[in-house]
């Protein structure tokens, strides 16, 4: 963003969060004051006081820095978590100052770059990941604004030379409709957030409304199987997949030592043989896809070649992203691994590819719930993945910004599995699995389990013989 003249400050209503700590993290960089609020204190917050933020975690207008109650000088960004009722949040309304949601500042400041975006209910936060190492790695440039932190750049914020920008185009409250962009990735289209779409064809009708904002003469790359209609005038399309054909595809994918995998990737005008991955899953073989694809298509717009051999070797080195399939323990004897999963096709995917990589060993999912209204519409579909595995252990439902519903909990997940599985809360998890046999252990949720995951390896390893 050109620094406005005025404006020094900048006050965050719900810093903590993934992608609004990356906006944090810029505007440090850019030389603003920054300070904010959240909920609690997390090893988000603390980085981020670390790099200079002013951070507190009590709802109190009166905890707002002195220097930033002015609206001559201060701007304010807003995450849609922050619940109407927040009375810091009131108190700024009330107060005239300049509110913009994240999205509408990442709009702003994807103002004259060629814009990445990654948008879909599934796998944008590797995809958008990997697209940014693969600029970096295979490109030397690229800026990114991440919804997760990448093990290679050990953070949500990447700032490089050049034009091209990787951002994650979130579908919640219809956030990714700020974003215009040159390339564009829509991983899926599986129905979620019906608290705020109420109809999964609502929520379909608005990525067709993202790919309708994709500016002339950009390129959309959809996963193969993902129907949308829009005006796609000026526009190219090309499909991917991992094994189903496409534009972009993978073709003789085999598992090797590790967990593994290589293959070649077909591009429309190329092949990129004997790929491999430096993350474990097959269901990274189809985001390293698309990905690829992404790159492809700025180099195209670019009139660029893309590097086949500079691709091949930062797809080696991609270290992914943490609470995605992160590795915490795999040996023989034991297997731990915690991931991010929180959606029906998410948790079908990686448990799939734990069945490839560990066939024939006892898989134990510990599973969080994020929200009521996701349990409730898709308790179901939960019970059903989950029973994929050979035990599981239901944890209390993570509420995030919700209020409770009546007869919605974890119990209405657990009750119509079709293997073993008991009721655990969240500080209990690593006693529990002590006093257990356990084999291959898997965390799943998108909310705060991964507080004990050090906890949970510590025992798993004390096991190890």
């Amino acid at each position: 963003m050109e620094r406005e003249s005025t404006i020094k400050n900048v006050y965050f209503l719900g810093i903590g969060g993934i992608g609004m700590s990356a906006l944090a993290r810029y505007f440090l960089h850019e030389g603003y004051r920054v300070a904010g609020y959240d909920l609690t204190a997390t090893a988000l917050t603390r980085a981020l006081e670390a790099e200079g933020a002013e951070i507190h975690y009590e709802d109190n207008p009166e905890l707002i820095p002195p220097h930033m109650r002015s609206t001559e000088d201060t701007i304010v960004v807003l995450t849609p978590a922050i619940p109407a009722t927040h009375s810091e949040w009131a108190w700024l309304r009330n107060n005239g100052f300049r509110i913009e949601k994240r999205s509408q500042m990442l709009g702003v400041l994807s103002e004259g770059k060629l814009v990445m975006a990654v948008a879909g209910t599934h796998g944008k936060t590797t995809t958008s990941t990997l697209a940014a190492w693969l600029n970096r790695a295979a490109a030397s440039e690229g800026s990114a604004f991440l919804g997760g932190i990448s093990r290679n750049f050990s953070s949500n914020l990447v700032l490089g030379e050049g034009r091209r920008l990787v951002v994650e185009a979130d579908e919640y409250d219809r956030s990714f409709l700020r974003l215009h962009p040159d390339v564009a990735v829509i991983t899926a289209t599986d129905a979620d957030h019906l608290d705020i779409y109420g109809t999964a064809e609502a929520m379909v009708e608005a990525f067709e409304e993202f790919a309708s904002q994709i500016k002339r003469g950009g390129i959309l790359i959809l996963k193969e199987g993902v129907e949308l209609r829009f005006d796609a005038t000026e526009r190219e399309i090309y499909r991917y997949s991992c094994d189903a054909g496409g534009d972009f595809r993978a073709e003789n994918i085999e598992l090797i030592e590790g967990g593994h995998y290589r293959y070649d990737i077909v591009v429309p005008d190329g092949r990129i043989e004997g790929c491999t991955l430096g993350i474990l899953g097959k269901v990274h073989i189809e985001n390293s896809i698309a990905a690829v694809a992404m790159l492809w298509a700025a180099a195209r717009l670019e009139h660029k070649a893309l590097d086949y051999a500079a691709v091949r070797k930062a797809l080696a080195d991609f270290g992914g992203v943490k609470r995605r399939m992160e590795v915490y323990l795999n040996t023989p004897e034991q297997v731990y691994i915690d991931d991010y999963a929180h959606h029906p096709e998410e948790l079908r995917a990686t448990i799939t590819s734990l069945r490839d990589i560990f066939p024939g060993r006892r898989i134990t999912a510990i599973f969080q719930p994020h929200l009521y209204t996701r349990t409730r519409d898709f308790a179901e579909e939960f019970s059903e993945v989950l029973s994929l595995t050979d035990r599981v252990i239901m944890v209390p439902i993570y509420p995030a910004r919700e209020l409770p519903i009546e007869g919605v909990n974890s119990e209405l997940i657990g009750r119509n599995l079709s293997v073993e599985w008991e009721l655990v809360e969240r500080d209990n998890i690593a006693a529990r699995l002590e006093a257990m046999e356990t084999d291959v252990v898997v965390t799943f949720g998108a909310g705060n389990i991964d507080v004990v995951c050090g906890d949970i390896a510590r025992v798993l390893r004390a096991k190890v013989k």
